[in-house]
């Protein structure tokens, strides 16, 4: 019933659109085009991160550890460091939690440089991405003009979102802090556009023109359920937050 109410939504967009859903408590797992590779717009912050966490984790770099914004690092698009006082210092997990929960790109490309582009990717091969890279920094259209582009699928997401859930991205301890930033995520209108206010959700979303992603766990009373819904060539960036919101309730309604 389920799967037939997702398939119909697809199929009434001439868009492309992936969807992985993994109910966490019998394992019923449905999805669309899981392996189709899309631009990963902001979800690839998720590699980021996990990265940032595994380095600390072998004390090479210590969550606490503090940046200093100076005029250098200014980076456009999403984000408020951008719009702050030149001299600010912020611990590393500072602009870590401000790159998920508002997808700031400024402090992204900080921490890509601070962990590097190879350790980034290396670290998703390990964690069982297939097609999920990082090939380019936030906002730098020249190397996205040049060929340039970061990328991943549902499934890669799904099962990044599954390891951090179970405790095994990276280490438990590294999980529960990914989990904690994920919780707080504050750029919505996506998963939760139909849900219930008070349905909590760990996820991190990504837009591009007319692409709109949002991956997450949505946790509920009697189970908890991965939901990752990708689209791209869209009519709309409104009709890409639409489509996920009405997926996302679909789900919703049959797991609650």
């Amino acid at each position: 019933m389920i799967k037939s109410k997702i398939a119909s939504i697809i199929n009434e967009s001439q868009g492309n659109i992936a969807v992985v859903v993994k109910n966490l408590s019998t394992n019923l797992e449905i999805s669309f085009n899981d392996e189709l590779i899309f631009p990963s717009a902001s979800t690839i912050k998720l590699v980021i991160l996990s990265e940032l966490l595994r380095q600390c984790k072998l004390e090479k770099l210590n969550i606490e550890d503090k940046i200093k914004i100076t005029k250098e690092l200014l980076t456009d698009g999403d984000g408020i460091l951008k719009e702050l006082e030149i001299g600010h210092t912020f611990s590393l997990k500072e602009l870590a939690t401000l790159m998920i929960i508002v997808s700031d790109n400024m402090a992204t490309n900080i921490l890509i440089d601070l962990l590097g582009m190879d350790n980034i990717n290396d670290t998703a091969i390990q964690l069982g991405l297939k097609q999920t890279v990082l090939q380019r920094k936030m906002m730098d259209f020249a190397a996205k003009a040049s060929g340039k582009d970061n990328f991943t699928c549902a499934k890669d997401m799904s099962h990044i979102l599954e390891l951090i859930y179970t405790g095994k991205a990276i280490d438990s301890e590294s999980s529960k802090v990914m989990l904690d930033i994920l919780l707080r995520q504050q750029v919505n209108g996506r998963l939760n556009l139909y849900l219930p206010e008070e349905v909590k959700i760990a996820h991190k979303t990504g837009d591009l023109d007319n692409l709109e992603h949002d991956v997450g766990i949505v946790y509920l009373p009697n189970t908890d359920y991965i939901i990752c819904i990708l689209t791209n060539n869209l009519k709309s960036n409104k009709e890409g937050r639409e489509i996920i919101g009405l997926i996302s309730k679909a789900v919703y309604d049959e797991f609650c």
